[in-house]
Parts: C-alpha cells; structure tokens; sequence
C-alpha cells in the first residue's frame, strides 16, 4: 500500500505555492511526514515558484516530533536524521518562505517554522521546545537556528525551562514579524508572499544565499560570498530589465519576470 499524503502543495496563479501539513490529528513530524516534506522542498527547489507559504491547520501549526518513534541513541539518530534532511531542504528553497502558524508550534513544529525565513503569526499561536521537559534535547535545529534569530539567551530560557511562548511575547522578542488574527492568517501570508513573487525572485535567492552562507563566516569570507552572488546576479534578466527601468523611469517601475 502506498503512503498517505501528508504534505499537500497547491501552486497559485499568483506565484505563491502553499505547502500544507496535513497529518492528523497534531500534526506529529513523524519521519514518514518528514520525508515527503524533504522531497516537496527538493521539488519547489528545482522548479521554484515565486514564494512559499508554510501551514499547518487552524488549531495547530505542528505538535512536534513523533514520540512514538523514539527509542535509544540509534533511533534518535534516524530521526534527527530525518528531521535535519527535511529542514535544511527547506532552508534552501532559493525563494522567500513564509510559515503561517496558528496555534501551537512545538518541539518540531517551531524548528520547521524557524526554518522558513519569514513567520506570521495568528493571535492565538504558541511557540516552545518543550523537549527538556522529556529529559532530552532539540533534534531538529532548535539548539542552532533559535539562538541565531532571537539570539543565545532568549533561546536558552525557551530550551532550558520548556516554557511556552505565546504570539505576542514571540512578536517582542523577534521568534515572529506579524501577528494576526486568526481569520486573516493565512489571507495576510499568502499576500506578503504574493508581493515577493512579483518581484525580482531570482535576486531574491541569490540575497537569501548570500545571507544564510554568511551568517556564520568571518566578515572577509562572508563578504567574498557576497561578491560572487553580486556577480551572478547580473546574468539575470532582470538585472538588465530592472537597471533599464531605473535610468529611464527611476526606483520602483521595473516589471520583473523571474528570470
């Protein structure tokens, strides 16, 4: 028998794709789930559409891993395993992502959402890694990508105590950059993903890569990184249409094609 689906793609004629997690009833990150994202993000990797909107259902965003597939150190290297294919896949979508969170994202859940570039947030959303609270550790990102967005400290009380953080506290600390009510959640991602679609989407992922490549760099390393992106830019289409829009009509006219 073949696998259920339980990450559904539906590509808009606005250019946004919506990827939606659909494994009932919280949304478990089980390995069999993480697998299918892996390969949706590979797909939206090699055809890539003008953004990307990341949801899960109306009470929930992802409840986390699949405690039912944990075990001892060899299983836990499966999943983690499993978890950092899926994740890093997703972190190199060469478009903007945009996680559309209402309810809880915990555990997996809010490392999935980390993992996008951008997170709206509904009101009634709640973010936590709640691990500690089993004795263990976040296995999909949390100890990295967490503490590089909201920074080391604010990261370590979230992992370190378990404690769970509601929408607004996530807006103040930097874990989201909107909140919204829950009836316009995901009309407002789909729009700040439609508006990054109509634009120079190319130049977009090669920014994006020259950003996450850097992060981690010395400055003389990252700024190398930012010199053979700047270069390849320039190959694109719409370098040429955008710099021939500005010396004829000035900033903000250019009418890209994603090429």
């Amino acid at each position: 028998m073949s696998e259920p689906t339980l990450v559904r793609v539906e590509r808009g004629d606005d250019g946004v794709a919506v990827v939606t997690l659909d494994h009932p009833k919280v949304n478990a990150l089980s390995t069999t789930l993480l697998g299918q994202l892996h390969q949706v993000a590979r797909d939206l990797s090699a055809e890539p559409p003008g953004a990307v909107v990341l949801t899960g259902g109306d009470r929930l965003f992802a409840a986390g891993a699949d405690i039912s597939e944990f075990g001892g150190p060899a299983e836990a290297r499966r999943v983690g395993g499993a978890f950092r294919d899926a994740l890093d896949a997703v972190a190199a979508i060469p478009r903007a992502t945009i996680a559309a969170v209402s309810g809880y994202a915990l555990g997996g859940g809010c490392e999935l959402a980390v993992a996008c570039d951008f997170r709206v947030a509904s009101d009634r959303a709640v973010f936590g890694q709640p691990e500690i609270l089993l004795g263990i550790i976040p296995g999909g990102g949390g100890t990295q990508r967490l503490p590089r967005l909201i920074g080391p400290s604010r990261a370590k009380d979230m992992i370190l105590t378990g404690r769970q953080v509601k929408a607004e506290e996530a807006l103040a600390i930097g874990l989201v950059d909107e909140v919204v009510a829950p009836d316009a959640l995901m009309a407002r991602a789909r729009e700040r993903a439609a508006e990054l679609a109509r634009g120079a989407v190319v130049a977009q992922g090669l920014a994006k890569r020259a950003i996450d490549s850097g992060l981690d760099r010395p400055l003389a390393e990252g700024l190398t990184i930012e010199q053979d992106q700047f270069a390849e830019v320039f190959t694109t289409a719409d370098s040429r249409t955008g710099v021939a829009s500005f010396l004829e009509k000035g900033p903000g006219h250019a009418r890209f094609e994603g090429r």
